[in-house]
């Protein structure tokens, strides 16, 4: 099993950061081109729900489907997928405040490669250096959105 951990601080509440991360525009947001995303079945956050979508990586598409778990309204939740290109892919978003208005994010992937071309496709896709670009990018995403709200109100 491999393990790949990620956190970075935003300039918002808690609350503004859990409320983000439960917008069902989020995984759209947060997918960084030329990747993008096709939803055939989102529902809100919340213990159980299901996600099912398509990440197209240029003309090849990849189809999730992914159940929420752990489900804490400000802490955080976790997304398990259930059927996908990994053998398993279990990914935790925690929120913890720091201050007021600053709040840590740390996302936290265990993640097993199948066996095969598929685990070669997916070593390249997944692999340790595409997930940090890929959350650098969810980073800068997200403070840009949360903080830009907060400049806003």
């Amino acid at each position: 099993m491999r393990h790949f951990r990620y956190q970075f601080e935003v300039g918002a509440s808690q609350s503004a950061v859990a409320e983000f991360h439960r917008d069902t525009r989020a995984l759209r947001w947060l997918t960084p081109p030329p990747i993008w995303v096709q939803f055939h079945h989102l529902e809100p956050i919340a213990e159980g729900s299901v996600a099912e979508f398509t990440l197209w990586f240029g003309p090849f598409p990849v189809r999730w489907r992914a159940v929420h778990s752990r489900v804490d309204f400000l802490s955080g939740f976790t997304d398990t997928m259930v059927k996908g290109p990994l053998r398993f892919w279990q990914h935790r978003h925690s929120f913890k405040a720091l201050q007021p208005e600053r709040t840590l994010i740390r996302e936290e992937i265990e993640f097993e490669y199948p066996p095969g071309i598929a685990g070669w496709w997916t070593r390249l896709v997944y692999s340790p250096i595409a997930l940090r670009l890929l959350f650098f990018y969810r980073s800068q995403i997200t403070r840009w959105i949360l903080e830009r709200r907060k400049r806003a109100s």
